[in-house]
């Protein structure tokens, strides 16, 4: 182990700014850092929405909330952190990001070792606010991409463990919301933050009754509460004969217990479908435009991955962060009920006999 984290109780931050999908993928690092080093304290540099998938997570002791801003008002959101990670003094920080902001922030605390990606990967010069850098390494899994930090420090990561926290009254909220149904649930994202990701509303509004119909499954909509995510929900709404719930909207924790309580999700590429994961609740993936091999779901439930990344049918591509945009398109509706009827004949209904 490295002799930063050998000292008694260190101090150490985690700067990991962005999207839901990304939080969810610390979580083992941290887990992993406490089961290391139980006394340490762990600090987490995060926005304020995935804040709200991790503010009580046992594993971090304490967050700095850097609040992004646009315009002259996103001055004022660096000043503020800046303040506040100035006042503490970390063993080592960990910038698990490539992009210019995490490293100004990484740049703004005090510590003696800023870890952060190497030269390769490290885009908008995020290289030049860091002090060592982990080993160059091909393209694989995001998971795994985190875990060479791990690696450098001389921390073991496994078991792979998300631990993923909710509150009493979640659970009594989760429990009034799931009585009502009398068959299996299945929770279906159908927008992302990024449309390119997205599969078509007809496509969904079809497939949500093949899972009505076909399998006698509720189906419950959930997702964030972006315009073109509300949009979407309500065009699906529309042109489907199913009968969804839409429980789309902003309350990220209660998406977060909708997702736990549900038999099967089907989600494209987005943080839902991450943590569907790290909750065990089996996804139904719809990749097209990013690669499966590196931001699908996480040595598990790979095996219900609809590829249409792959340009035919067994295409042996590498892990790369190539975008495919025609990808979503070469996704139809049979290639993703029978992963659906997959996910049920191996997970479903084994849990119920």
């Amino acid at each position: 182990m490295r002799p930063e984290l050998e000292v008694d109780s260190p101090s150490v931050a985690i700067v990991m700014l962005s999207a839901i999908g990304d939080a969810v993928h610390v979580l083992p690092v941290a887990n992993a850092l406490k089961r290391a080093v139980p006394r340490m304290k762990l600090t987490w540099v995060i926005q304020p929405v995935p804040y709200r998938l991790v503010y009580n997570h046992p594993a971090i002791d304490d967050f700095i909330i850097f609040d992004r801003r646009r315009g002259l008002k996103a001055l004022g959101g660096f000043a503020r952190t800046r303040r506040e990670l100035r006042s503490h003094r970390f063993e080592l920080v960990i910038d698990l990001q490539v992009y210019f902001k995490a490293g100004i922030l990484t740049w703004f605390t005090r510590s003696p070792v800023k870890l952060g990606f190497d030269k390769d990967r490290a885009r908008d010069l995020n290289w030049l606010f860091t002090t060592r850098r982990i080993p160059p390494h091909a393209n694989q899994h995001v998971q795994d991409q985190y875990f060479e930090f791990l690696e450098y420090l001389g921390v073991k990561h496994e078991p792979v463990h998300w631990g993923i926290v909710f509150t009493e009254q979640e659970r009594e909220e989760q429990r009034r919301f799931f009585e009502r149904f009398d068959r299996p649930v299945c929770a279906v994202v159908v927008g992302s933050s990024k449309p390119k990701k997205d599969w078509a509303a007809d496509r969904y509004a079809r497939l949500l009754e093949v899972i009505e119909g076909d399998f006698g499954f509720q189906t419950v909509i959930v997702g964030g509460p972006a315009p073109g995510e509300r949009a979407a929900a309500a065009r699906v709404i529309r042109e489907t004969r199913a009968e969804p719930i839409n429980e789309s909207g902003d309350n990220l924790r209660r998406l977060m217990y909708l997702v736990d309580g549900s038999d099967v999700l089907v989600s494209p590429d987005t943080g839902p479908l991450h943590i569907a994961r790290a909750l065990e609740t089996p996804v139904v993936g719809l990749y097209g435009y990013t690669s499966p091999k590196r931001s699908g779901p996480y040595r598990k439930y790979t095996e219900l991955v609809v590829d249409g990344y792959a340009r035919y049918p067994g295409e042996d591509y590498p892990v790369s962060m190539d975008y495919r945009p025609d990808g979503m398109g070469r996704i139809t509706v049979e290639m993703v009920g029978e992963k659906f009827g997959l996910a049920v004949t191996k997970y479903v209904s084994a849990a119920r006999s």
